[in-house]
C-alpha cells in the first residue's frame, strides 16, 4: 500500500461544495493517505468562467474550462461531479464511466433522473459510482442502507430530508413568522437559494426519497411514481391549529413496504408530526432521517443536511473509499443492486392515511351538515372539529381531522366540498403521520 501511487483526481465545478472538497482534501491530504494507504491529489478543476470571484481562491495551474478534459487525462482515476443540473452533468459522468473511471457525484437531481441507466452503465463497465453526498448532506445514510442495513427488509423510512424547508416551517412555527417572511430570511442567510423552487414544492426531498427508496427496495422508483407536495401553501393559521391538535408541521418524505403486499409508499408532503415524537423536535436546517427494519428494529439518523464542510465530507469519504477500493484491487458493484423481492410504487390514492383538513367557509347555519354530509357519503369519518369564535364577519375557518381513508377517496371529497357555495377558499388538505412501520 505505501508504494501505491496517488490517486488523481479530476473535479468539475468549484462552487461551495467544490471549493469545500478541494479545501479539505488538502488540509487533511496526510490523514487520508494513511487511512486510505494512498496519496489523494487534485490533479485538474473544471469551471465556466476561472474569473469568477469566489470565497476560496482557484488554483490557476490545473484549471480548465474544458469538462473533457477531466475524462480525457488518462491519469485522471476518479471524476467528482460537482456542477449540478442533468444535462451537463450526464454527458460527463455517462463518458467517465465509458472510460473506466470511477465517479463520485452528489447530485440527487441526476441519479433520481437517470440513476437506472447510470448504474446500468456502471455495472456493465465495473466502474463504481459513489454518491454519499447526494442525500442529507453529512449524514451517512447511502452507507447505512447498503452496507450496515443490508441484513435488514426496510419496513419504513421518514425522512426531514430538506434543510430549507424544514428552517422556514420553524421560523413560522417558532417566531409567527408568515411563509413568506420565513423564506426572505432564509434567503437572506444563504440557506435558501434565490430560486427556491425545488426547496419548497417539495422537489429537492423528492429527488432524495427516490434514491433511498430505490437503494432500499432493488426497483429504480420513477419520478412519476411518486406523489409530490410542497410547503407554499401553509399557513400561520395551519401552523397554529396544528399546535392546538398537539401536533407540528414537517415536510417529509415517507417511504413504506406495505405489509403483506410487497407494494412500497413513496411520497413528499408537509404533514402534521405528533408533538412528542423524534422528528418533532427536528429543527432549523437540520436533517433527521427515522429509518424501521425488520431485524434492527427503529434507528434515527440526524445532522446537518446540506453546507460546504457537511456536504464535502460526505463526498471525501467517498473518494476515501474509492482509494482504498483501488489499493485492495477488489471489485465492487456499480453501486445498485436490483432483486425482484419486492413490487411496484403503490399508486398515491390508494395509500393510507389521517387528515387534517382546513376549510375557510361562510358564517352561517347548516354548513357543518353539508361537509359532513359530504364527507359520510365518500364513508369518511371525522375525527375531531375546530370552529375558533373570532373570526371575520361573514367568513370562518374550520378545521377537521379525519379518520383513516385512501388518499383518492378523500382528495376526490375535498374536491367535492371545494365547490359547495358556502366554501370561500381553496382547501387545506394535509396528512396525519402515523409512523407505522
Amino acid at each position: 500500500m505505501a508504494d501505491a501511487p496517488p490517486l488523481q483526481i479530476g473535479l468539475a465545478g468549484f462552487g461551495n461544495v467544490g471549493a469545500g472538497v478541494y479545501k479539505n482534501l488538502v488540509r487533511n491530504r496526510a490523514l487520508l493517505k494513511q487511512r486510505t494507504g494512498r496519496d489523494i491529489v487534485v490533479r485538474r478543476i473544471a469551471v465556466r468562467d476561472p474569473a469568477k470571484p469566489r470565497a476560496h481562491a482557484l488554483p490557476p495551474d490545473i484549471v480548465t474550462t474544458r469538462l473533457d478534459d477531466l475524462v480525457e487525462d488518462p491519469e485522471i482515476d476518479i471524476v467528482v461531479e460537482l456542477i449540478g443540473g442533468t444535462d451537463r452533468a450526464l454527458d460527463l459522468v455517462r463518458e467517465a464511466i465509458k472510460r473506466d473511471k470511477t465517479v463520485v457525484t452528489g447530485n440527487k437531481a441526476l441519479l433520481a433522473e437517470h440513476g437506472l441507466e447510470l448504474f446500468a452503465l456502471a455495472e456493465a463497465h465495473r466502474t463504481p459510482i459513489y454518491f454519499e453526498a447526494a442525500v442529507a448532506g453529512g449524514i451517512p445514510i447511502i452507507k447505512t442502507v447498503q452496507e450496515s442495513l443490508i441484513g435488514n427488509n426496510i419496513q419504513s423510512i421518514h425522512g426531514i430530508i430538506n434543510g430549507t424547508s424544514n428552517y422556514i416551517l420553524t421560523r413560522m412555527t417558532e417566531a409567527g413568522l408568515s411563509y413568506g417572511e420565513a423564506l426572505d430570511e432564509a434567503q437572506q442567510l444563504g440557506y435558501a437559494e434565490a430560486d427556491p423552487a425545488l426547496d419548497v414544492n417539495g422537489w429537492d426531498a423528492a429527488h432524495k426519497a427516490i434514491i433511498l427508496a430505490s437503494l432500499s427496495y432493488g426497483c429504480w422508483v420513477k419520478t412519476s411514481d411518486i406523489f409530490v407536495e410542497g410547503i407554499e401553501r401553509i399557513t400561520g393559521a395551519d401552523i397554529l391549529f396544528a399546535n392546538q391538535l398537539g401536533y407540528v408541521i414537517k415536510l417529509l418524505g415517507v417511504i413504506r413496504l406495505l405489509p403483506g403486499t410487497g407494494s412500497i409508499e413513496v411520497r413528499v408532503q408537509p404533514s402534521l408530526v405528533p408533538r412528542d415524537h423524534i422528528l418533532a423536535s427536528v429543527k432549523g436546517v437540520y436533517n433527521a432521517i427515522l429509518i424501521h427494519g425488520d431485524v434492527v428494529g427503529e434507528t434515527l439518523f440526524y445532522g446537518p443536511g446540506a453546507g460546504q464542510d457537511p456536504t464535502s465530507s460526505s463526498v471525501i469519504a467517498d473518494i476515501a473509499d474509492a482509494a482504498m477500493w483501488e489499493v485492495q484491487a477488489g471489485e465492487r458493484n456499480g453501486g445498485f443492486v436490483t432483486h425482484g423481492l419486492y413490487g411496484n410504487p403503490l399508486p398515491v390514492d390508494e395509500s393510507v392515511s389521517k387528515y387534517y383538513l382546513r376549510l375557510q367557509v361562510r358564517d352561517e347555519p347548516g354548513v357543518l351538515a353539508q361537509i359532513a354530509r359530504t364527507l359520510g357519503d365518500h364513508g369518511i369519518g371525522i375525527l375531531s372539529v375546530i370552529q375558533p369564535e373570532e373570526h371575520e364577519e361573514e367568513s370562518a375557518p374550520i378545521v377537521l381531522t379525519l379518520h383513516f381513508a385512501a388518499f383518492g377517496v378523500v382528495r376526490a371529497a375535498v374536491g367535492e366540498i371545494a365547490s359547495l357555495e358556502c366554501v370561500r377558499a381553496l382547501p387545506v388538505l394535509m396528512r396525519v403521520e402515523s409512523f407505522t412501520a
